[in-house]
């Protein structure tokens, strides 16, 4: 796909480097010259001198989300910049990274000059990379100052603090700098043209982020690439970033997680990002936050009337409770856990205790249900509120759940038998849809039990698996042609201005 790129200036007149294939133009231009505004497949790069509300570099950034654009920084990172607690919230997650990066400052200060993700010395490459993956702007400088307690003497130096994240504009590039930036922008721009591995034109580009280094993940190879297949074949270039790509976001039209999700983890970033910027997201920010969380969805469910398992929310001040609630064994569960890890099943009223204070420990609530052995689990795969796929999931050999998860950290899984949309019960069908459309409007996975007063649901995944080989086994190709389908005709209606 053929994406022009424009660097907006406030000064144009004033060029202070040039790039092959690269047009730079004024602020004024961009805003009023209808060439512009009717001008598709742009990628942004606003180097106004001022991002505040109301300012020609806002405005910048805010047509051209409007525009389809696609800004870099687009409005979500501006709000980001300005937001103190926000950067404060960065400098704790990047910790380790600063004090390694400025630990032969001698100083107390420090500033930190970032331009298109790279810094002029290479001791601090990784912490520039950092804080442009977190605030893609083009260019940014950071302050920093190191912290003494008031106890302290001296001895061991103080902890860095990074204490104000800003845009600069190309002005404010000390002429030292000038030709290091001139480098860094080429190498970007140049490694983004690299990336573009087809001429083939493709209509729109979806962002795939998935983890190479994952034991496990949602997708395994061979879907990944069907789905990469069936967006070749309807015209959307598909392609997988990593978390090291979040920068990189402005640059697509879409973008589908296939690694697991929680919502205190760079994923949920990834979708806050993106949706943010207009983009068309599976699995959209809500969608995490309402299925990552079992007391959330436990609430959610019981107010749209789903029938589940006989539940209890648990704190320190119920525990008791439990067993006289729900019987023997009980299940327990950690609100944030996945893939089975964080759930027991406690025999007796001593383990009921005893796994309940270790839950209780990390967080302040957790959830309890009746133990409903079954020899499978129905999950129902839905896109957009309408069944996908659907299988039987079989219990691990001698476990009573799906996966069995050794204490030297490997798994074992039950078998996975797929089925034919046409073959699963019709009320099992229904209570999927209505336990889906409590959460949104996504792709979901709703894991259910049959029971003799009829289906509940177990939980609602918001990246549900989607293997070659088991969950395809019916649906084929066709499960990731309505995959792709999701994407394109929410590209469409975007580029036609009607709400998706």
């Amino acid at each position: 796909m053929s994406t022009r790129a424009l660097v907006v200036v406030e000064r144009p007149d004033r060029e202070l480097f040039s790039i092959d294939g690269l047009d730079i133009v004024g602020a004024r231009d961009y805003l009023t010259d209808p060439t512009y505004s009717e001008r598709r497949r742009l990628r942004v790069y606003n180097l106004c001198r001022s991002f505040k509300y109301q300012s020609v570099g806002y405005y910048v950034s805010l047509l051209a989300e409007a525009r389809g654009h696609h800004p870099l920084p687009d409005v979500a990172t501006i709000q980001d910049l300005k937001s103190l607690s926000h950067v404060r919230l960065i400098s704790e997650e990047l910790d380790d990274l600063v004090q390694r990066s400025l630990a032969p400052i001698g100083s107390d200060s420090f500033t930190l000059s970032v331009y298109f993700g790279r810094n002029i010395a290479e001791r601090h490459s990784r912490l520039a990379r950092a804080l442009f993956g977190f605030f893609p702007a083009p260019l940014l400088r950071a302050e920093l100052r190191r912290e003494h307690d008031e106890h302290d003497d001296g001895s061991d130096g103080g902890r860095w603090r990074l204490t104000g994240l800003r845009p600069i504009e190309l002005e404010e590039v000390p002429e030292s700098h000038r030709s290091f930036l001139a480098e860094a922008a080429e190498a970007y721009f140049r490694g983004r043209r690299e990336k573009r591995r087809s001429p083939k034109r493709y209509r729109y580009d979806l962002a795939m982020l998935v983890d190479p280094k994952a034991g496990e993940g949602p997708s395994n190879e061979k879907a990944l690439r069907r789905i990469e297949r069936a967006g070749e074949q309807a015209g959307i270039w598909v392609e997988r970033i990593t978390k090291d790509d979040f920068s990189r976001l402005a640059e697509f039209d879409g973008l589908l997680i296939r690694e697991t999700t929680l919502a205190n983890h760079y994923t949920y970033r990834f979708a806050r990002r993106a949706a943010a910027s207009g983009l068309v997201v599976i699995d959209d920010p809500e969608s995490i936050l309402r299925c990552t969380n079992k007391v959330f969805l436990t609430e959610l469910l019981h107010r749209h009337d789903i029938p589940t398992p006989k539940t209890l929310i648990v704190h320190k001040g119920n525990v008791d409770r439990i067993v006289d609630t729900l019987g023997l064994p009980a299940v327990l569960k950690l609100p944030d856990g996945s893939f089975s890890k964080a759930v027991v099943k406690a025999r007796d009223e001593e383990a009921v205790f005893a796994e309940a204070s270790r839950f209780l420990s990390k967080s302040d609530l957790l959830v309890a249900q009746e133990y409903l052995p079954t020899d499978f689990d129905w999950r129902v795969g839905l896109l957009d509120g309408e069944p996908l796929f659907a299988a039987r999931y079989g219990m691990a050999k001698g476990h009573w759940q799906i996966a069995r998860h050794s204490v030297s950290g490997s798994v074992r899984y039950g078998s996975v038998q797929a089925v034919a949309l046409d073959g699963v019960p019709p009320e099992v069908l229904d209570v999927a849809q209505r336990a889906g459309a409590a959460v949104g409007r996504g792709f979901y996975g709703v894991d259910l039990k049959e029971t003799p007063s009829g289906p509940v649901v177990i939980e609602v995944n918001d990246n549900p698996n989607l293997d070659a080989g088991e969950e395809d086994t019916v649906g084929g190709e066709e499960i990731y042609r309505r995959l792709i389908d999701f994407y394109l005709q929410r590209f469409e209606q975007a580029r036609k201005g009607r709400p998706s």
